[in-house]
């Protein structure tokens, strides 16, 4: 039976492409699976170099927000891109996702983003966010993604100010309302 009751249909459950682990079934969930799908069957990936459903989580103006970053893609032991997926307008979603690669990990700004509603995607560089490529192809295949991390810039995002500037935005833009006016609440199991 469908789950009809909160903000997003829950069909039931599903098994993670990449972990195993049981999910709801979601009309947005099923779009990630099959970013997942895509990155390992049709360009290359080993699933040992996607990581999933990394979070991060900022407090601002007594508002908490637990940001997701969908995929994060390393190569050669580094975190190389990562994929933040939406519905709707991909304009909308670049702000947050360079400021996610900026932040994500501590010891260095992962230098692209990938933004993507499914249908469409961009690739950013994450230094000053610009749109390098459009369209589903602009994502990097395996060959792709190894040169792109000897041109990409592993630069070290220190700056407590760039920093608190990038998790504010993140703290802004990924903070879910739902339709109905209250907090969306995360399905169990996410």
């Amino acid at each position: 039976m469908i789950d009809t009751s909160g903000h997003h249909i829950v069909y039931g459950t599903l098994d993670d492409y990449l972990t195993g682990a049981t999910l709801p079934d979601t009309d947005d969930e099923r779009v990630r699976q099959a970013l997942a799908r895509r990155l390992v069957e049709q360009l290359g990936y080993v699933r040992e170099e996607l990581e999933p459903r990394l979070t991060i989580d900022t407090r601002y103006n007594s508002i908490a927000v637990q940001t997701l970053i969908e995929l994060t893609v390393r190569v050669d032991g580094r975190r190389l891109f990562i994929v933040r997926y939406g519905p709707g307008s991909l304009v909308t979603r670049e702000t947050a996702a360079v400021a996610a690669a900026r932040v994500l990990d501590p010891d260095y700004r992962i230098p692209y983003a990938v933004v993507t509603n499914g249908r469409d995607a961009e690739l950013l560089e994450t230094a000053r966010g610009r749109v390098l490529a459009t369209g589903l192809d602009c994502i990097p295949d395996r060959r792709q993604a190894g040169e792109l991390a000897r041109q990409g810039e592993f630069a070290p995002y220190a700056d407590p100010g760039l920093r608190d500037k990038a998790l504010r935005i993140l703290n802004v833009f990924d903070r879910e309302i739902c339709c109905a006016g209250a907090r969306c609440e995360p399905a169990a199991g996410t």
